[in-house]
């Protein structure tokens, strides 16, 4: 039985290269729908239902590429937004992630490095195995994986997909000093500046939600990495 084609947003503005990424994705059996308009680009995005988002920062219309994926991500905690960026555009790259973009590719950008990182995320959210240790409590909080879900009676936030597998990633290597890069290459798939600043982000949106917990502290290790300080309940 075939499965669903994996459906991608591309939003570009240079209609050849458009073009040639929307053939590139769909000879390797993604369905693709491009627009090179960032008005247009949102209508899209709130009519149908995509796998994962591909936009470039410099778009015409009323919204750049970067608002454009902030909305999206308000819209959206899950889905996976890739950003396009230019060499000179470094700035925007961390403003990205700010913003909620979970990785970049810089232009000009190669084609198979292009169809590895949306096969990274579209491995992660469209897992056909149950994963191990997806269930954790941490303090007064449970945490579940799958659901991305960090709740208690009190409270529940809907995490992101990054964010669950850094908080996955903490729990399962607790009480150990984690190095900086050794998180990267393990969640985010690579080490680079700019996705350490990412990491740095979504960091501080893991002590926030933890912040009321006695039993899991997310330390700073100064000039190394950092330590998940957790406690989990006796058996």
């Amino acid at each position: 039985m075939s499965q669903t084609k994996i459906k991608i947003l591309l939003v570009e503005d240079d209609p050849i290269l458009g073009y040639v990424v929307k053939d590139f994705l769909q000879k390797h059996d993604y369905e693709v729908t491009h627009t090179t308009d960032s008005d247009l680009a949102w209508q899209l995005f709130m009519k149908n239902i995509y796998d994962l988002c591909l936009i470039d920062v410099l778009l015409p219309g009323k919204k750049d590429g970067l608002e454009l994926a902030n909305n999206i991500r308000k819209k959206n905690e899950q889905i996976p937004i890739i950003l396009v960026t230019s060499k000179t555009m470094d700035s925007d790259k961390i403003i990205g992630f700010e913003s909620g973009a979970d990785d970049y590719v810089t232009k000009p950008y190669n084609m198979q490095e292009l169809l590895h990182r949306i096969q990274v995320f579209i491995r992660r959210t469209r897992k056909q195995e149950v994963a191990q240790d997806v269930f954790f409590k941490i303090g007064e909080l449970d945490f579940d994986f799958n659901n991305l879900t960090l709740k208690n009676d009190s409270v529940e936030y809907q995490l992101t997909q990054r964010e669950a597998e850094l908080i996955r990633y903490l729990c399962l290597n607790a009480n150990r000093i984690l190095k900086r890069d050794e998180i990267l290459l393990n969640v985010w798939g690579k080490d680079d500046y700019f996705l350490g600043r990412s990491m740095d982000v979504f960091i501080t949106k893991v002590r926030k939600y933890l912040k009321a917990q006695t039993a899991a502290k997310l330390q700073t290790i100064h000039g190394i990495g950092f330590r998940f300080n957790y406690f989990p309940p006796a058996a």
